[in-house]
């Protein structure tokens, strides 16, 4: 497992913009894939997107299809999760979720081993 701390929440407004970052310890950042989920008020915590170990793979929740991109420079051992023409639905508390795997394709919080703490993210109306 790695240690995941997010970064980048905050407040903004509807139709605006908002990239959270997540950084894993560890050596080894290159062989795990790599997953944001979110959970709302009183809902369950649910999949936003995922990126396979290279980069070349993603998936994405149809909620945020063509709005959210999900991105890792393997370098700097961080992944993004690049947030535009944001909704008050999106209001929720955003994580970052990893497991070591060449796989490609992920989607379910059972998917994952390692996840952080969490980032605020509150869109106004």
């Amino acid at each position: 497992q790695v240690q995941l701390v997010e970064s980048g929440g905050g407040l903004v407004q509807a139709g605006g913009s908002l990239t959270l970052s997540c950084t894993a310890s560890g050596r080894t950042f290159s062989r795990y894939a790599m997953g944001w989920f979110r959970q709302a008020p009183g809902k369950e915590r649910e999949f936003v997107a995922s990126i396979a170990w290279s980069g070349g793979f993603t998936n994405y929740a149809d909620s945020v299809k063509g709005r959210f991109t999900i991105s890792r420079d393997n370098a700097k051992n961080t992944v993004y999760l690049q947030m535009n023409s944001l909704k008050p639905e999106d209001t929720a508390v955003y994580y970052c979720a990893a497991v070591r795997s060449l796989g490609l394709r992920f989607g379910a919080e059972a998917d994952f081993d390692s996840w952080g703490q969490g980032t605020q993210v509150t869109v106004s109306s």
